[in-house]
């Protein structure tokens, strides 16, 4: 018989029967007033669950299109930008600026680490600043900032935008937009919501928004917010073709957040995340993350010495877990693990299981059922 594929890397996630329905519907038109209905509806719940009394956007496009479209509507050419990152997708920003002729300075932690609030409170003092990014959790590192914090302390830069990029952590870690003094939080539908990839989501705030204004006319077209802000605000009109069926799946990803609670969801994670960062410690293996900014998507698992990365990863693969390779210095040295968006107790037992199996048939020391038990143990708390 074949084994079912289990998806655990950081992205794109499991992706539960009835939001595959929804992208399996007969697709309609952009403009049929039930689907209309439906965007509207999302565009809301989307505000309400993260607090946003700005403006919410749903485009058509990937996470890297979101950070792009921060970056291009509160931003021209000869501004100063303050990058802080945590890894390689928060370096990401810096190509991004340097394209668009924007001052890029750039404060980066070690990787497992993360950069003080302060040390961000000191470089900002420096000269002025017209926006920030942050990357709430790196997939590269596994390191979760806090945004909140950072939010707090932006109160004593009000020119600097905030941008948050959310992408492997909305739905998982919390982020509230108006609460955490957030301008700009992106995200991705393939992360936590467990949707298929090609929808990016934007929150934006009313200085953001007022900051896209103060710019005029700005080179980007597709991306632009002034282009598509008639459309969330009604959906009926046309400015480039929606994806209808994506659309309809994140309403159905929205709909189980809203049956499961927002807060309750953030719990689970943190207590699903506990449990497979416990076990696989107990299995011998390092988490990157230092113990106080280890996200609760994913972990990020440096081998015991002498682990071969290929085959390790290739004996997951025969049993058909699929999990993601080390980035940067630590690939073949590391391993990478998805534990978000509608991943339930069975896949993580299956999972941590399957990882002793792997060791096992590797020649690796392991006790079968040790990191199981300790998965269990969680679990029943």
């Amino acid at each position: 018989m074949k084994t079912r594929k289990l998806l655990m890397i950081p992205g794109p996630t499991p992706v539960a029967r009835s939001i595959q329905d929804q992208m399996g519907r007969e697709t309609v038109a952009f403009g049929d007033p039930a689907f209309v209905k439906d965007f509207k509806e999302l565009l809301e719940d989307l505000k309400v669950l993260f607090k946003c009394s700005g403006e919410a956007f749903v485009v058509a496009g990937t996470g890297t299109m979101g950070m792009e479209m921060a970056i291009a509507n509160t931003t021209k050419k000869g501004d100063n930008v303050l990058i802080v990152s945590h890894g390689f997708f928060g370096d990401r920003f810096i190509d991004l600026c340097n394209r668009k002729g924007l001052n890029a300075d750039v404060i980066s932690s070690e990787w497992g680490e993360t950069v003080p609030v302060e040390k961000i409170r000191e470089k900002l003092k420096e000269k002025k600043y017209a926006a920030m990014t942050v990357t709430h959790v790196d997939t590269s590192t596994g390191v979760c900032a806090s945004v909140a914090e950072i939010g707090k302390m932006m109160k004593e830069f009000p020119e600097t935008i905030y941008i948050v990029d959310g992408v492997c952590a909305t739905a998982g870690e919390p982020e509230y937009v108006d609460e955490m003094g957030i301008d700009v939080l992106l995200t991705g539908s393939q992360k936590a919501f467990g949707v298929a990839p090609g929808l990016t989501m934007l929150w934006v705030s009313q200085k953001a928004m007022d900051r896209r204004k103060s710019l005029g006319t700005i080179p980007e077209f597709y991306i632009d917010f002034e282009k598509w802000l008639p459309i969330m605000k009604d959906p009926s009109k046309y400015y480039a073709t929606p994806a209808v069926n994506l659309v309809w799946a994140l309403k159905e990803s929205v709909r189980i957040i809203k049956e499961e609670g927002i807060e309750n969801r953030y719990a689970r994670h943190k207590k699903y995340a506990a449990a497979m960062q416990d076990a696989l410690e107990t299995l011998g293996f390092k988490v990157l993350a230092k113990k106080g900014c280890r996200a609760v998507t994913l972990s990020n698992l440096v081998y015991p010495e002498g682990t071969d990365d290929a085959k390790f990863r290739g004996l997951l693969a025969e049993e058909g877990i699929m999990v993601a390779g080390g980035l940067a210095a630590y690939a073949g040295r590391m391993f990478r693990l998805g534990h978000m968006g509608n991943i339930d107790k069975h896949d993580l037992v299956s999972v941590i299981a399957t990882i002793e199996r792997a060791l096992y048939r590797a020649g690796m020391p392991v006790e079968l059922g040790k990191g199981v038990g300790v998965v269990q143990k969680h679990l029943m708390d």
